[in-house]
């Protein structure tokens, strides 16, 4: 508080840190000024329990400083690293997320999408599974994993190459007869080139493959029945399987290990995204990572910074093969 018991200003942090109201105005909207005054500024803000209201000041240049995230859930853990690392970049821009979760609904989609154009949130960045969503062209908008339309800028990982890397990684461990499993959305996206990148690695070398392709209305219990139908007295047809994402792999151990099949000993297994075990910090299985931290501030930059012309509408980060104990190394 002032010395009349209200609320500080930004003039009383001005004459607290013996500089200009302008110069305050530069620390407190993150334009450069020097280290010395910025560090002045900030030392007398602590003191006087200044807080800058982001909200006056969005109104003021017609910004809320909110960026949307739209994310089909977070029980995959995938998601929720991304939220988590959207969140922290925005945030080292003095941005806030908002978080909206649709569960992959195409109609939540829009609505969400309506909303924010409502002048809720200055740009979206979105993970969705519409196959027709409407974004109307003035509103900043980056995609990820799923091209939307040419003025809209589109970051995904190189799912193709990762998919040749895991069939590749396969064969060179002694597979001979590999297996792409796949549980997803009917919607296209770039997700689905992890299977194309598989089968043509597979048929480029003629290695003998299998791909088995199921959609989020078959469900997982799809996946176990054509397992078991594939195993014969703990032994399964194929003797490496590649998995979509890591989450998946997880359920398709599970029920390997539950009919007798050993992973890696009879079976090795291979994951796409690149997740940790929160208390080991150890891969769930082996996997081909995912940049996730590259996506989340390379889809930041681009919203915030009006970097989209700079940058191709499409944008694929590389990834890499790391062992989990799914594979004998």
């Amino acid at each position: 508080m002032n010395k009349a018991g209200k609320a500080p200003t930004m003039k009383d942090v001005a004459r607290e840190a013996g500089v200009a109201l302008g110069t305050v105005s530069k620390v407190f909207n993150s334009i450069p000024v020097g280290e010395s005054y910025k560090i002045k500024v900030e030392e007398a803000a602590k003191r006087l329990g200044y807080r800058v209201n982001s909200y006056a000041r969005g109104l003021r240049a017609d910004k809320t400083y909110t960026v949307a995230l739209i994310l089909p859930s977070l029980d995959n853990p995938f998601f929720a690293l991304l939220a988590d690392h959207i969140c922290v970049a925005l945030t080292k821009h003095n941005y806030r997320m908002v978080l909206a979760i649709t569960k992959a609904d195409p109609h939540a989609e829009a609505r969400c999408i309506r909303m924010i154009e409502q002048n809720m949130a200055d740009g979206v960045i979105g993970l969705t599974y519409a196959a027709d969503l409407d974004v109307n062209e003035n509103l900043p908008y980056v995609s990820i994993d799923r091209f939307i339309g040419p003025n809209i800028p589109c970051i995904s990982s190189d799912n193709f190459g990762g998919g040749q890397m895991a069939a590749e990684k396969l064969v060179s461990l002694g597979c001979k007869k590999p297996l792409f499993l796949r549980i997803g959305s009917d919607v296209p996206g770039e997700t689905d080139k992890r299977g194309a990148g598989f089968v043509t690695y597979c048929q480029m070398n003629g290695i003998e493959y299998a791909a088995q392709r199921f959609s989020d209305w078959q469900g997982i219990e799809s996946v176990y029945k054509f397992l078991d139908e594939h195993c014969h007295r703990g032994k399964l047809d194929y003797d490496g399987i590649f998995c979509s994402t890591d989450l998946f792999a997880y359920h398709v151990k599970k029920h390997l290990e539950s009919i007798g099949v050993c992973v890696p000993e009879d079976v090795q297994l291979i994951g796409f995204d690149g997740l940790k075990r929160p208390e080991t910090d150890e891969f769930y299985c082996s996997t081909i990572v995912q940049p996730i931290q590259q996506i989340a501030e390379t889809a930041v930059y681009i919203l915030l910074h009006g970097a989209s012309e700079q940058f191709p509408g499409f944008m694929s980060l590389p990834v890499s093969y790391a062992p989990g104990g799914t594979t004998r190394e």
